[in-house]
């Protein structure tokens, strides 16, 4: 155990820092008094807020900068799901809006037909289209309805524009219909302005009057109608619009180009004639057949037989 030392001796050095310790204490709370009671350090601190105000912001960029990045992809997400969600509203809207145009212009072809029908005084039959063949050389529709509704051979098919064709086949379900433009069909007409009698041929995508006498009242812009002859056609109905008038390779006769009265290509119902003008049996022989009609003598006899489906 060491000896007795005494009390520690205070040094000069501490003496002296404890003294000037005391010193800036008292220098600190007379600047605070005088401050709060003059104002004197206002200035001085204005200044010393300026100089670091810019030490502030650097040190604050980090924060504000995640801040608004956090931000930003929250308003992101938003806007992206609302955005999602206004397209597929968008396109549900365009949907119904085609089936409501689609639904009224269907609306509107049925109230031509029912129009046209009811306008005539016409007994008829709606009859919706399952198929169409618009072949060059094969112009047929398949209708939905057949002979468990009472479809019969040899109606005659319209709509609101006019002659469509006639029913060659009929199943239980089903029926089909051989159209104006077929290259196998004719149909017995005539001019609606003058009265002249003449035979329309199918020619595939068109309408055709062959052997017109150079001498006969046909013009372009004639509507040319059914004619009643062979009774397989109620007379009035119109066929189509003379379109073009040519003559023949012999120079002999003209031909005249129909457009047709009827939407062939277009359209989802028809309408079949009753009554014993729509079933009554006829046929009309298409050209070079035994039953062509010579130059200028008018439309050919027709016969009144029931005739077989005509061959393609």
């Amino acid at each position: 155990m060491p000896p007795y030392a005494g009390p520690p001796v205070a040094r000069s050095d501490d003496i002296a820092g404890t003294l000037r310790l005391l010193a800036c204490i008292v220098l600190a709370i007379g600047l605070m008094v005088l401050d709060h009671q003059a104002q004197w350090l206002k200035t001085v601190r204005g200044y010393a807020e300026l100089l670091v105000e810019p030490l502030w912001e650097v040190a604050g960029m980090p924060a504000r900068l995640g801040r608004t990045v956090r931000e930003d992809a929250a308003t992101l997400g938003r806007l992206t799901d609302e955005n999602d969600a206004l397209r597929n509203a968008l396109l549900v809207e365009r949907a119904r809006n085609a089936r409501l145009q689609a639904a009224a212009a269907e609306n509107a072809r049925l109230r031509g037909l029912l129009g046209a029908a009811e306008q005539g005084g016409l007994d008829v039959q709606l009859a919706p289209i399952l198929d169409i063949a618009l072949d060059p050389n094969r112009q047929r529709l398949t209708l939905d309805i057949g002979s468990a509704a009472g479809v019969r051979e040899g109606q005659a098919v319209i709509d609101a524009g006019g002659l469509i064709g006639q029913v060659t086949r009929v199943r239980h379900s089903s029926a089909e219909v051989l159209l104006l433009t077929d290259p196998s069909h004719a149909v017995p007409v005539a001019v609606s302005r003058n009265g002249i009698r003449l035979v329309v041929y199918g020619r595939g995508d068109h309408l055709e009057l062959a052997n017109i006498p150079m001498s006969a009242d046909v013009k372009v812009g004639d509507l040319i109608v059914t004619s009643g002859l062979g009774e397989r056609f109620p007379p009035g109905f119109p066929v189509g619009t003379v379109a073009r008038l040519q003559p023949d390779a012999s120079r002999t006769f003209l031909i005249a180009v129909l457009t047709p009265a009827a939407q062939l290509d277009r359209g989802r119902d028809v309408l079949l004639l009753r009554g014993r003008q729509a079933t009554a049996a006829a046929a009309v022989p298409a050209p070079g057949t035994a039953g062509d009609t010579p130059p200028g003598a008018g439309p050919p006899a027709v016969p009144r037989t029931a005739p077989a489906e005509p061959a393609p």
